[in-house]
């Protein structure tokens, strides 16, 4: 139902791009976030927006690089990332809750796109 895309290799300080885009499931009545996970690391929150609310939250450690926004006409989530560091790879997924609360612990999450790799090089 969810489908993050827009993964692949990017230099260390570049910008990357991911999209996530649902079907089967409007956005408007969920709060939908992006969580990523490192290589032999446990998942983590990156940060979220409230649909119906535009609030977002971004993970302190992330805050000024990336950001959370939406697209009304396509119906997807984007997350910005500017920057980026060796520490940034990893493979993304994005989730969705019903309602307008972001969580930060992904067990308030039913549903899950499938996940797209991100690769920073040196």
């Amino acid at each position: 139902q969810l489908q993050a895309s827009g993964g692949g290799l990017v230099q260390a300080g570049g910008s990357l791009t991911l999209s996530c885009a649902a079907s089967g499931l409007t956005f408007t009545t969920y709060a939908t976030a992006w969580f990523r996970q490192a290589p032999g690391k446990e998942r983590e929150f990156v940060g979220g927006i409230s649909w119906r609310t535009s609030d977002t939250l971004i993970a302190d450690s992330l805050k000024g690089r990336f950001t959370i926004s939406r697209d009304n006409v396509e119906n997807t989530v984007l997350l910005q990332m500017s920057s980026v560091t060796l520490e940034d790879t990893g493979v993304y997924y994005c989730a969705a809750s019903r309602g307008v609360k972001i969580y930060k612990l992904e067990m308030y999450y039913d549903h899950w796109g499938q996940g797209t790799q991100v690769t920073v090089s040196s």
